[in-house]
This record gives structure tokens, sequence and C-alpha cells, in this order.
């Protein structure tokens, strides 16, 4: 196939303001990655943008599974709530 680039399990990216935290969750325009490693500011790291991973979520929901999560990019965290918030995945 003469359009394939990668398999997408693994992006090199650049850091958003303020860097990236190894095991923390950004979200990166409308997709949200997983850091692989820490990097300042403006420097490349590596972002897992697919897998599962247990990260914050808002503590008043309850997701069961299947549920669609979302990410609150002010509170940093998964929520049920749609209202404002990128749709991100699942819960399993």
């Amino acid at each position: 196939m003469k359009n394939f680039v990668q398999p997408g399990h693994y992006l090199d990216l650049v850091a958003p303001s303020g860097g990236v935290v190894s095991g923390t969750a950004y979200l990166i325009g409308a997709l949200l990655v997983v850091a692989q490693h820490s990097a300042a500011e403006g420097a490349g790291f590596v972002g897992v943008p697919d897998g599962v991973f247990t990260l914050p979520k808002k503590s008043t929901d309850t997701p069961g599974q299947g549920a669609a999560l979302y990410w609150d990019n002010t509170a940093k965290e998964l929520t049920t709530t749609a209202s404002g918030n990128t749709k991100v995945g699942a819960a399993v």
C-alpha cells in the first residue's frame, strides 16, 4: 500500500506548553495521548494514542463498561459529560 506511513501506536509529537510527564494524558488538538516519557515544552516526545490506561476521572462519575468517555481539558480528567469536552474513548 503506497500511502501507509506507520502503525500509529506511538506518535512523535511536540510537547505542549508546560511540557509533558511520563504516564500523564494530554490533549493534542482532538487527540488524547499518554506521554511515554517526560519532555520539556517544545521538545519531542512519544505519545501513545491507543490502549487501555488508568487515568484520572471525575470523582462523581461511575461509567459502566462501554460508556463513552470525554476529556475535560480544564480539570485534566475523564468524564461522562459530553458538553464542552472532547470524546476520547470508552470505559472498560
